[in-house]
């Protein structure tokens, strides 16, 4: 069985499907052209027969005889691939000599312009058989007769088609010897061409499974090349993936470990003690450490849904949502937190602002964006949610803000300002990560009332970047 799945064999199937086609339109050429060459070749003996009879016509007592010799006779006689007739006609077209009933030239029928003769050629039928006839036109001039007597003579068309056949099946022959030559060459060219490819599936096979390095250099085709670039790019992305997974669980591991030895050792002080109040001290302790915990292990898992729905986005499955209607159902769900702080939260969404996008990350980008700036707005501060018809998410507090040249590590995992700080590092490195998912920009600026503003630039279903021709505050 023919593995059409190979290339190898995928090429030479097509190169013989066309090969196929190539010889059945060269065959019917050539037994086009076969029957042309002989009908050529067999008129001009058709001809030369007629003007042998047309020789031998004389008159007698009034009356046109044609008087055949036997060698012109002879010539009629049959031959190894068909048969000939002929037919004698006076100038008043009847008969005096031959076969009755031969086919007359079809009206219209042309004279030929190939010999100096007054002759037409056409095809017709006779006893049942194809014939190819000739009809001569001969002068007659006498003292009692004047006109034009008419010599027909017919030939079987086996000849013909016999020769045709013969150029056919030669040319049929010597297309199937070169399409053979032609499929051996082109195999071995594609074997000698596919041996670099297998070199290289070797060199893959070959390494160990943890071996990301980029792959050896070996002699491929031009063509191949950029395959070979394609892997060592992705091997490339996939060993950095690897690495950043590898880091990130050290400093989870290094971020969860302190504070549960904080718990631990709370818990052991407060076993020794014999004191009630100061055992729901430490259960008070241990219950906020507990809180913090749950917090950073939520945001840890909060970073691994984002790559599920990174990789959800870039295959398709991003869904088409209203930014300002997500903005309100969130801006709704934190007031109840922001009254408690003391904080006036404030919502700017007049329009849809319609884009693609993961319902579940964004509402997570925003959760962590609000959560953010009531963390650092003080009592009686102000926090603003913005979105602009430009598909710009913008969230502005009153609070301490974010010096200058800490805005770009601030989005870096378990990444603090300062060791009192509050929080485990990892809420503007979520919202940066989501970010990058849904291809948007995130930038830091200066508040209006000197805290910090943080504006998410979304791609409009327009294709359009959000933000692009606003002015940076």
């Amino acid at each position: 069985m023919l593995k059409l799945d190979s290339l190898r064999w995928r090429l030479l199937w097509n190169l013989t499907l066309m090969l196929v086609v190539l010889m059945l339109a060269s065959s019917l050429s050539a037994y086009y052209n076969g029957r042309e060459a002989a009908d050529t070749a067999y008129d001009r003996t058709l001809l030369a027969s007629a003007r042998t009879i047309a020789a031998g016509l004389s008159q007698r007592d009034g009356s046109l005889s044609a008087d055949v010799p036997y060698v012109a006779l002879d010539t009629f006689a049959y031959d190894s691939a068909g048969r000939i007739y002929y037919q004698v006609n006076d100038i008043h077209r009847r008969l005096i000599s031959g076969y009755e009933n031969l086919p007359a030239p079809p009206p219209g029928t042309p004279r030929t312009d190939d010999y100096p003769a007054l002759a037409r050629f056409y095809n017709g039928q006779y006893q049942g058989q194809n014939v190819r006839v000739v009809s001569l036109l001969k002068a007659v001039s006498e003292p009692n007769m004047n006109g034009m007597a008419e010599i027909r003579v017919a030939e079987t068309d086996e000849a013909r088609v016999s020769m045709a056949r013969s150029l056919m099946a030669d040319t049929l022959l010597r297309l199937g010897m070169l399409g053979l030559g032609a499929l051996l060459v082109v195999w071995l060219a594609v074997s000698a061409a596919l041996r670099p490819l297998e070199r290289l599936r070797r060199a893959v096979e070959e390494r160990e499974p943890d071996d990301l390095r980029p792959l050896p250099r070996v002699a491929v085709q031009r063509e191949l090349r950029p395959l070979v670039q394609a892997l060592n790019h992705f091997t490339e992305r996939l060993r950095g993936q690897f690495e950043r997974q590898s880091q990130f669980i050290a400093d989870a591991a290094h971020e969860l470990r302190t504070p549960l030895a904080v718990i631990k050792a709370r818990l052991e002080l407060g076993l020794r003690a014999n004191d009630p109040a100061t055992w729901r001290s430490t259960l008070e302790q241990a219950v906020q450490g507990t809180d913090r915990l749950t917090h950073l292990a939520n945001q840890l898992l909060s970073l691994a849904r984002i790559e599920n729905g990174a990789r959800a986005i870039a295959e398709g499955g991003a869904q088409r949502l209203d930014l300002s209607q997500l903005a309100r159902e969130l801006g709704m769900a934190m007031a109840p937190l922001a009254h408690a702080r003391g904080v006036a939260l404030a919502l700017e969404a007049d329009q849809p602002v319609w884009l693609r996008g993961e319902p579940t990350l964004l509402s997570e980008l925003l959760n962590n964006l609000l959560d953010n700036a009531l963390a650092h707005t003080p009592t009686g501060g102000n926090v603003i949610l913005r979105v602009t018809p430009q598909a710009v998410l913008e969230v502005e507090d009153d609070g301490t803000g974010i010096p200058f040249e800490d805005r770009e590590r601030v989005f870096e995992r378990f990444y603090r300002r300062s060791q009192h700080v509050a929080g485990s590092g990892l809420g503007l490195a979520i919202v940066g990560e989501i970010c990058r998912a849904h291809l948007a920009r995130i930038t830091l600026h200066d508040g209006a009332q000197g805290g910090l503003k943080v504006r998410v630039s979304f791609v409009q279903l327009n294709g359009a970047r959000g933000g692009e021709a606003d002015e940076e505050q």
